[in-house]
């Protein structure tokens, strides 16, 4: 092989530069400096000379956006950070409620929060990690735990660099960007087009098609696709600090990364409101789909000190815009069953095209909806896309009735395993109650296994669906009576998986009793509730034994709770599905107390105002695992109610009954810190 002149290597790192230069004016500023004929010459330069000297070919070369093959399958990818969700707010009270919750979890000032706004794009999240400037990963935001490794498809995406700038910023060590690929509204339409005069079935929408190209297993699908990302965030940062949200987006700017240029940094709630609405004014005219805002408490230390539920974080929320609507007619009415059991009556319709999606069928959401509404089979109706996604009857057109409308009669059987359903008190679902109904199987299963429950490591849904669909499994106690002939008959699947799939399986046997009794699904039992049963009644056997009236004695069980307890243990197929468990070797354990008895076991406390020293969360993961319980209210069971800055009514409701009040101070000295 020739040796490479360093005059060569010298001309094709400035063709890269000068390439990635003009992507950065084109694709994040909008001001392009040259046309894209002097753009194209500068690529086929780069192209002719890597060819030329392929020991000159980088993985950060603008050429080498699609080079990879098909891949058979997608990697799994677990976030270093969670990426979380957000609520959602469908009002300006939503709103407002979010806001003030701010003011109260912080004890901040209103003066003193601040908030960056931004438009909510409509598409697939995704997290791309930079090492040393150079894209080296990219996953899709999944379960916000687990993604699929998409590296070789985002690759294909011109809007998003290879390699970051560092003309006016130091490139971090690692970086992880978060942002949302979209599939413009022009480029879908004119997808469409084509695909009709070709007699091939149209696309629902903008956001299913981004997220469908993304995940094609072949990077030249991905790359033939039009599609563009917006970042808005970061996860893990190596070697840099920030300090707000609006800093952030600024930094992305300056690293060669594209951010909307419609976000805004709000110095009040009034300010918010004028970006929804201006924001809402402006979304038709714009390219790209969106479904409302998302407003973020801007100072990142405040963020901190707001923490995060399970699932979403408490400083940032979702301002959606109304739903579009469109007039139709039902021509039936149908029950679906969810994973969970629920039992949703969905509204056939004579197809529709709402925002250009074509409806056929919408949520009547549950009886009392239909009941108030008074929705009838061959009724006109208005139908909306709640939140531009999910179709539902908004309301009846009375005055077109003919008189051959037809009333639904709601099933007190479930339409797929034939089983009772059950309404609990308080709440507007019927649910089935059969723990081996097909419908919700496979959910049911995933739960069973899943960490909080058996924790039967490596057995993903994936593999739980392919066991449901083969026939494999016909309820959770099934998966102990698997063997590795059973498991071979699953796609991509050889002896050493299956063996360890059948090992995780058996160490879940195993499992301490609240996690056993999480693990069985039993409607309203949570891992709290279920720990808190597990403490109370010490084993399975003795939990069943209970009638609601003795299991409502329990401090935190209340009588919905209750009731689902009782029904599920006394269920004919429940108990069926036990026994099995237990003939497999499924142990049902006693309950052994993990915690040392401290001066507070047993005590109950409750949180109001916020801590100095630690979120909501820390505290009362500290106090619970001193034996301690937390309500959410004060009342005549309340032992100690912990009062930090700008307390709520808690305060004046443990005064009025004379409970006991602590400060930090007092708090601190309490658990020995």
């Amino acid at each position: 092989m020739s040796k490479i002149s360093p005059e060569i290597k010298r001309k094709v790192g400035e063709l890269r530069e000068k390439i990635d230069y003009h992507n950065y004016l084109y694709h994040v500023l909008d001001q392009p400096e040259i046309t894209d004929a002097e753009y194209d010459r500068l690529f086929d330069q780069l192209v002719q000379l890597e060819k030329k000297y392929p020991a000159l070919v980088t993985p950060d070369s603008p050429t080498q956006r699609v080079g990879a093959g098909p891949l058979s399958e997608f990697k799994t990818v677990r976030h270093s950070l969670p990426m979380l969700s957000l609520n959602k707010a469908a009002t300006e009270e939503e709103f407002l409620d979010f806001h003030r919750r701010v003011l109260e979890l912080s004890g901040a000032d209103e003066k003193k929060i601040k908030y960056t706004a931004e438009p909510k794009f409509d598409g697939l999240a995704v997290e791309i990690v930079y090492e040393n400037g150079v894209f080296t990963l990219c996953s899709t935001r999944g379960d916000g735990i687990i993604g699929e490794d998409v590296t070789q498809n985002l690759k294909t995406i011109k809007t998003i660099p290879l390699k970051l700038l560092s003309q006016s910023v130091k490139i971090p060590k690692l970086i992880e960007i978060r942002g949302e690929v979209i599939f413009p509204k022009k480029e879908f339409e004119k997808l469409n087009r084509e695909r009709e005069k070709k007699g091939e079935p149209l696309y629902a929408n903008p956001r299913n098609t981004a997220a469908g190209s993304v995940r094609q297993l072949d990077p030249q699908i991905t790359a033939s696709r039009p599609l563009e990302m917006f970042a808005h965030g970061v996860g893990r940062l190596e070697n840099g600090m920030f300090f707000s949200q609006s800093e952030i987006l600024k930094y992305l700017k300056q690293l060669g990364i594209r951010v909307s240029q419609h976000w805004k940094s709000c110095n009040n709630i009034k300010e918010v409101m004028e970006f929804y609405h201006r924001t809402l004014e402006i979304r038709d005219k714009l390219d790209y789909e969106l479904d409302g805002i998302v407003i973020k408490v801007d100072e990142l230390n405040l963020q901190k000190k707001l923490g995060e539920l399970s699932r979403s974080p408490r400083w940032a929320i979702a301002w959606k815009f109304l739903p579009q609507q469109e007039q139709t007619q039902i021509l039936d009415i149908q029950v679906n069953v969810g994973r969970t059991g629920a039992l949703t009556p969905v509204a056939i319709l004579k197809p529709v095209r709402v925002g250009g999606v074509e409806v056929r069928r919408a949520t009547l959401h549950n009886e009392d909806e239909m009941n108030k509404k008074d929705v009838r089979i061959g009724d006109a109706v208005i139908i909306q896309r709640a939140g531009d996604v999910i179709p539902e009857v908004v309301k009846v057109i009375t005055r077109a009735r003919t008189g051959k409308e037809r009333k639904f009669n709601f099933p007190d059987r479930c339409p797929v395993c034939g089983f009772r359903v059950e309404r609990a008190e308080g709440e507007a679902t019927y649910r089935c109650t059969g723990i081996a109904c097909p419908a919700q199987l496979k959910e049911r299963i995933a739960h069973f296994a899943s960490k909080g429950g058996l924790n039967m490591e490596g057995l993903g849904y994936k593999f739980i669906e392919q066991m449901v669909d083969l026939g494999l499994v016909k309820d959770p106690a099934d998966l102990s009576y698997l063997k590795i002939k059973d498991l071979m008959k699953m796609e991509r699947m050889g002896e050493k998986l299956a063996s360890k799939l059948l090992k995780a399986i058996e160490n879940g046997k195993k499992a301490d009793l609240p996690h056993l009794i999480y693990a069985l699904g039993i409607r309203n039992v949570g891992e709290h509730m279920a720990q808190v049963l597990a403490r109370e009644f010490k084993s399975i056997d003795n939990l069943a034994k209970k009638k609601p009236e003795e299991l409502t004695e329990v401090f935190e069980v209340g009588p919905i709770v209750a009731q689902s307890i009782y029904n599920f243990f006394h269920d004919p197929k429940n108990l069926k599905v036990l026994v099995k468990m237990k003939k497999a070797g499924l142990v049902f354990p006693l309950h052994k107390e993990t915690t040392k008895k401290t001066p507070i076991t047993g005590k109950t406390f409750v949180l109001t105002g916020g801590l100095e020293s630690f979120s909501r969360d820390e505290a009362k993961r500290i106090l619970e695992s001193m034996g301690a319980r937390v309500a959410s209210s004060v009342s005549k069971n309340t032992d100690f109610v912990i009062v930090g800055e700008n307390p709520g009514s808690k305060l004046a409701e443990a005064q009025k009954l004379g409970i006991k009040t602590l400060n930090e101070e007092d708090f601190k000295k309490l658990i020995g810190k």
